[in-house]
């Protein structure tokens, strides 16, 4: 396949890479302090700053599927990938979104525990528990993205094969496809629905739990460390769900969308959460800004 890079823009792929090898570095920096940090302070192997140790991760590895490709096109021309690369970079762009999508919901219910199930929270959710999430969450990407490069496997493509973005999407790879891929289609429109649809859900419900503790409580102090605890949460997963179901719903339902401006906002969905996570927790945990 060839890998066009922003449609219409190849004359100013040199200038675009400056901001995003910039926001790369910072995604870098910041997820690998996290993750450095975490592993060296023992007073840190807790579930709470153990799910941002995972998030870090799933951040780090968001990027890194997609960003040196997309700097290689910008730079050197390679706008080349093997078949077989592109469906590879496919699975892992789709299982490591699932796999941030619940350890999102996991946060949520951290969050919900520690506020409103204060004295139950060791019990509830231990390290080992956290551990036990984890590795659901990562078969629970494997087995709903799997069958997605696997579907595609046996198709046969336009002999035209540009793919008018920087990465290989799903539905920018099924689109190339000179048949009927209406169970591709199908299949790829009901995970997305499945995995956000549950996972926000659970979110929401976990908030409107959590909002209706931080009413009840009494001290002026407990309430204000509730609020703002949640406040870093909310932020995360707004700049987290918000290009991601932009991104899905653009390539399903955007067709008046310029083809620039798209693969533009779709880049972005890799490098604005998983440059943002860091500075926000940064920012918003004392615990961890201490630590670092």
């Amino acid at each position: 396949f060839i890998l066009q890079g922003i449609p219409g823009m190849e004359d100013k792929h040199r200038w675009i890479s400056i901001p995003f090898s910039s926001m790369y570095f910072i995604t870098v920096l910041g997820n690998c302090t996290i993750l450095f940090t975490i592993s060296t302070e023992r007073s840190l192997h807790k579930p709470m700053f153990l799910l941002l140790y995972l998030l870090a991760l799933t951040d780090l590895g968001m990027s890194t599927t997609t960003i040196p490709k997309v700097l290689c096109i910008f730079w050197f021309g390679q706008s080349e990938i093997s078949y077989e690369g592109c469906l590879v970079q496919l699975f892992f762009i789709h299982s490591i979104s699932v796999m941030q999508s619940a350890i999102l919901m996991t946060m949520a219910f951290d969050r919900y525990v520690a506020i409103c199930e204060p004295l139950r929270y060791a019990t509830i959710l231990s390290n080992s528990r956290v551990g036990l999430i984890s590795l659901v969450s990562l078969l629970r990407a494997i087995l709903f993205i799997l069958p997605m490069p696997i579907l595609l496997q046996q198709m046969p493509f336009h002999a035209n094969r540009v793919i008018p973005t920087t990465y290989c999407e799903h539905m920018a790879v099924v689109k190339m496809v000179c048949a009927d891929t209406t169970v591709n289609r199908i299949y790829g429109l009901v995970v997305a629905l499945l995995v956000v649809g549950l996972d926000i859900s659970a979110i929401a419900s976990s908030y409107v739990l959590i909002i209706r503790a931080i009413m009840r409580l009494s001290s002026k102090e407990a309430h204000h460390k509730a609020v703002n605890t949640c406040t870093t949460h909310i932020s995360v997963m707004l700049v987290s769900y918000t290009p991601a179901l932009f991104s899905f719903l653009s390539h399903r339902f955007g067709q008046g969308i310029p083809s620039h401006a798209h693969t533009i906002l779709g880049n972005l969905y890799f490098l604005i959460p998983p440059m943002l996570n860091p500075i926000i927790y940064g920012v918003k945990t004392k615990e961890f800004r201490d630590k670092v």
